[in-house]
């Protein structure tokens, strides 16, 4: 998710902010710093990780900053609730070699979390309970947004507005003053364009020719299977980024490869 050059102006006090049914407040300074995110309804969870809560300082951000100590994840990370730990686990160690790559964040996290932290870390994502957390919706247009500078989430612009869709898929936060807030229990909508489930749905079901039944390695429901990560209820634009990484070799460890030929002949809209 690259930031847009067309930037609205936003006056942020520095006060505190409070969520709805939260005892807990934090400044805007605080909401941002990265080393200590925060946990606005600790009653949610049982103690928080040092790894969840504070990372590996100073090079390894907290996990629980980019994906919530909830592991829903915003569209521009991801969601890791419910994932198998042994996937979790495997995914460091990619990210950690660079057969994974995200030059962005998750190389250099990896490299500096320690393999006990990095498997508590995968433990506890995979203790946390998923779905829920992303509606999809099929329409022409949508509220007028941009991928922001900070935290290259994308938000409506505040001065309202629609534009067409188009051929694409966008995820908004359903409360944005929220979700900047990093609010574990307000979720996204994606939007995506008319008639795209029902395609969607006859590609992994049947592959049309194209590929193998998504449902063969992923389960019924596509809910995982062994430590086959679940597909379904993730942020769509994230499984597009994962399709895109597997036919072009940024995602290329071990279970990645079984993904190669899957995708060999996929196009960018199936």
């Amino acid at each position: 998710p690259t930031p847009d050059k067309d930037q609205p102006k936003v006056s942020e006090s520095s006060e505190p902010r409070h969520l709805p049914g939260s005892t807990k407040a934090y400044t805007p300074e605080q909401i941002d710093d990265l080393a200590n995110p925060p946990d606005w309804y600790p009653e949610d969870h049982g103690p928080l990780p040092q790894v969840i809560a504070h990372g590996t300082p100073p090079n390894a951000l907290a996990c629980g900053s980019c994906h919530l100590q909830s592991g829903h994840g915003h569209p521009e990370s991801a969601d890791l609730a419910g994932l198998p730990a042994e996937y979790l686990a495997r995914q460091m160690m990619d990210f950690k070699s660079g057969a994974r790559k995200d030059p962005a964040r998750m190389n250099a996290i990896a490299k500096a979390v320690s393999d006990a932290d990095a498997r508590q870390a995968a433990e506890w994502f995979a203790a946390m309970k998923p779905g829920g957390w992303i509606k999809v919706v099929e329409a022409d247009t949508l509220p007028k947004s941009y991928v922001s500078t900070k935290g290259r989430m994308r938000l409506p612009f505040p001065s309202g507005g629609t534009e067409a869709l188009g051929n694409r898929i966008v995820e908004l936060p359903d409360n944005p003053q929220t979700a900047t807030a990093r609010d574990p229990r307000e979720g996204f909508t994606a939007y995506v364009p008319e008639g795209s489930i029902a395609k969607g749905a006859a590609l992994a079901s049947s592959g049309i020719g194209k590929t193998v039944t998504c449902a063969v390695c992923h389960g019924e429901g596509l809910k995982g299977l062994g430590d086959v990560p679940r597909i379904a209820g993730l942020h769509p634009i994230y499984i597009v980024r994962q399709l895109s990484n597997f036919q072009t070799g940024a995602s290329a460890g071990n279970s990645a490869a079984l993904m190669k030929r899957v995708v060999a002949n996929l196009t960018e809209d199936d």
